[in-house]
């Protein structure tokens, strides 16, 4: 189990016991949202459907992602979000799964413009962000997709690039070991791959996952040891049916 450092005097969630159905709100930008999936609804809609089943463990999966979130934006609205998913007897959730950063990094007009958030400012916004996290409950934390760099500028306007998102995913990483919070590392697991392995899993916009892309997403995570203890795959079938979508467990 990870070790989660937290404040004593405001944490308002204790650690996750394993094995027993939990309340866990996931927080980011359209990688959380699921944008550019319709068939699937995206990673975290998928596991919210798993773990619905009635032979998983039946924890309580919200999609709180936002298109277009910055980490600031994550930032004001993470507490509101985290005591507004109470249920029975005021529990607050027992988990957070943050993924958010890569809205921060793109230039803007040109690719020598500034970046929409600046680095210092970025890695200060990010250790805001953790440390606020951290004060309400284990937190764990899902990198960003590398871009498909041939098809920017996004929106005639933002240019994305390898070279920034290797940065500011560097900020996050570092800032997460430093509060020994788990950070599944998406970025480079992405582009040990082939150039067209990345592009057959993105949208034609470049920036968004499309369904394959999200199902390797999902398959990441699913293996992921730090999430991986939150649950037992071997409780889940070989072949799962959502919708009219049958897709294979990863275990």
């Amino acid at each position: 189990m990870p070790s989660f450092q937290t404040s004593t005097s405001m944490q308002l969630s204790v650690s996750p016991k394993l094995g027993q159905p939990l309340k866990i709100v996931a927080l980011g930008d359209s990688l959380v949202y699921g944008y550019g999936d319709p068939e699937k609804g995206g990673w975290v809609e998928q596991l919210r459907r798993w773990w619905m089943l009635p032979d998983s463990v039946g924890h309580v999966l919200y999609n709180l992602g936002v298109r277009g979130d910055r980490t600031q934006q994550i930032s004001q609205r993470l507490e509101v979000e985290f005591r507004h998913r109470g249920e029975i007897r005021n529990r607050v959730p027992d988990l957070i799964i943050l993924s958010v950063g890569v809205n921060d990094t793109p230039r803007l007009r040109s690719t020598t413009g500034r970046n929409y958030t600046d680095f210092s400012k970025f890695e200060s916004e990010i250790a805001t962000l953790l440390d606020q996290a951290q004060q309400l409950c284990p937190v764990l934390f899902v990198g960003m997709v590398p871009v498909d760099e041939a098809k920017m500028p996004f929106l005639d306007c933002l240019f994305y690039n390898h070279a920034d998102q290797y940065r500011y995913k560097e900020a996050t990483r570092q800032a997460c070991e430093q509060r020994q919070i788990p950070y599944l590392d998406i970025f480079d697991q992405w582009m040990q791959r082939s150039q067209a392995w990345r592009s057959d899993r993105m949208t034609k916009d470049g920036l968004h996952p499309n369904t394959l892309g999200y199902q390797d997403l999902l398959e990441a995570v699913l293996n992921w040891i730090e999430l991986s203890q939150y649950h037992c795959q071997a409780d889940y079938p070989s072949f799962m049916t959502l919708g009219d979508a049958k897709f294979e467990t990863f275990i």
